[in-house]
Formats: structure tokens, sequence, C-alpha cells
């Protein structure tokens, strides 16, 4: 049975699930964020089998999330670098981490301390804020189908 895709949906995490929704694809980000350009080094690092990294990466290039560079200088040999459209995935790779290590912690219960560069102080958490910078909660926004109905009957 083929997946459903969600190319044409008006919602725009299922627009952006089908680019990157599949655990593989993000793991793989992530190992791109941490500085991982090469097959074998994705291979080593996920564990991952060569037929779905290779289908992995394609589909990624194909959404220009990564680029495929070509680094040879005595024949060809590939490297595989983020987009500025994957960069743009590190906030959501970060929730992601903050959530499970909130909801599903590491069985040692150790988390990955993720800091700064320049003041080597621990990332906030991240949140949804207002304009002002508030935080704020899925209770606290509404889903404005139409943006020139001002009703606030939909809630998320």
């Amino acid at each position: 049975m083929a997946r459903k895709r969600f190319d044409d949906s008006t919602c725009s995490v299922a627009r952006a699930l089908n680019e990157v929704g599949d655990w593989w694809s993000l793991l793989i980000v992530l190992q791109a964020m941490y500085g991982t350009r090469r097959f074998v080094d994705f291979q080593q690092e996920l564990g991952i089998a060569r037929n779905i990294l290779v289908d992995r990466l394609c589909k990624l290039v194909d959404n220009d999330v990564l680029r495929r560079v070509d680094v040879g200088e005595h024949g060809p040999r590939h490297e595989y670098r983020l987009t500025d459209k994957g960069r743009d995935l590190f906030p959501v790779v970060i929730a992601l981490r903050q959530w499970g290590d909130k909801w599903n912690p590491a069985p040692d219960h150790q988390r990955l301390d993720l800091r700064d560069r320049r003041s080597g102080q621990p990332i906030r958490q991240i949140a949804v804020q207002d304009e002002k910078g508030n935080p704020l909660s899925v209770r606290d926004v509404f889903l404005q189908n139409d943006p020139e109905d001002d009703s606030r009957s939909s809630s998320a």
C-alpha cells in the first residue's frame, strides 16, 4: 500500500512531513547538523541499511534539505551538506530533542548537553511566544482559517 502524500494539502505540517516526516530522514538531518557529511559516516553513525540511506539521502536532496557536493580530487567522492532549508530545521530538531528528554528520557537518564558555542551556557527550552516574547501554550492560540475572518471560534 502506497503512503499518502500531502503535497496539495492546505496544512503546512502535512506538507513538511512529506519532505522530512520519517524518522530516518530526521536522524540524517540531525547527523548532518552534527557535521556528518559522507555516506559511510551516516551509515556508521546511524546503523542504517544502505538501501534506506540511499533512498532518504536522495529524497532529502530532491527536497533541497541537503545538497550533494562532489569533493573528489582523484575521482568521484560526494558529501552531503545542509542547505538553508535544512539548517532551518534546527529549531524543529531541538524541540523534538527537548520533548524526548522530558517524555522519553534515555534509559540511563543522561541527556545530551547542548550548549551555546560562544557562552558555554546551556540552551533554553524552545517555546512558542507571542509577538512580545511571552510564552504561549496550545490553549492560548486559535486557528484562523480565513485571514479576512476575525472570528476566534476555532481553537487548536
